[in-house]
């Protein structure tokens, strides 16, 4: 019985090694309304939310269990974030983006920032416009989906990863397949590495360390979807992203698809 009780807790410390130093997961949040909360003035919860079009909250940003990854039984609940036309924010891109709201170090030494992403069948993104997912306004790492500009063809359905403006890794980004994945960043030696799983498998280092101009200011890193005008090939209607299990760790990462309690 000891040695079984040694080797769950070796297996559980090495899946659950690091610690939360933000958490986007949604967990405390009765319904997206709750976003309404903060302002500039009133800074309150985990996130900034001031990037999105006229309309209401629920227009933009929806939370339901229905929406998180079913493999991580410690988020609650995931959010879907819709951007259509009316989603236009100082500029004539479709954008609908939450940033964390913290004064922890998530831009210092090595940290690792987690999200789940995937799409559904309906409202399906369009593959003839550049989005930018999950970036740093710098752009020193992000998704990307869509035709990039400089590509043959007019469109492109691969979900890929960019590290200062070059794609380092792809696979095409499929109906409800979720895809698990972890920046890790370290800010001191200009480093990033990705991390990667879908479903509910553990998470893998896919591609790096790749040298980055890693910089933040802890308020620039960018949940959400950033589209790209492109003047007679834009897709029309509005377009459905699902996010789950977001948040930045330290120490040593967490390779399960569930996230730390």
């Amino acid at each position: 019985m000891f040695v079984k009780t040694a080797i769950l807790h070796a297996l559980t410390s090495v899946a659950y090694a690091g610690t939360i130093l933000w958490d986007g997961r949604f967990n405390d949040f009765t319904s997206s309304s709750d976003l309404n909360k903060w302002s500039w003035a009133n800074q309150v919860g985990p996130y900034q939310y001031y990037i999105h079009g006229s309309g209401p909250v629920t227009s933009y940003v929806n939370l339901s269990p229905s929406y998180k990854n079913p493999g991580d039984v410690n988020s609650k609940q995931g959010a879907k974030i819709t951007i259509d036309s009316t989603a236009k924010w100082n500029s004539d891109m479709w954008r609908t983006e939450l940033i964390p709201q913290t004064k922890a170090a998530i831009n210092s030494g090595t940290v690792y920032y987690h999200f789940s992403m995937k799409r559904s069948s309906t409202n399906v993104p369009s593959a003839t416009n550049e989005h930018q997912i999950c970036f740093f306004e710098s752009h020193f790492t992000e998704m990307k989906y869509g035709w990039i500009s400089g590509e043959q063809g007019t469109s492109n359905t691969n979900l890929q990863w960019f590290v200062g403006g070059q794609s380092k890794w792809k696979v095409d980004l499929k109906a409800d397949e979720w895809h698990n994945v972890v920046y890790e960043i370290n800010f001191g030696s200009q480093q990033v590495t990705f991390w990667h799983s879908t479903g509910n498998n553990t998470l893998v280092k896919t591609a790096g360390p790749f040298s980055a101009s890693t910089s933040s200011n802890g308020a620039d890193w960018h949940l959400g979807v950033l589209r790209l005008p492109r003047q007679g090939n834009d897709g029309t209607g509005a377009e459905d992203w699902y996010f789950s299990g977001v948040y930045v760790e330290s120490g040593s990462l967490t390779t399960s698809v569930v996230s730390p309690k």
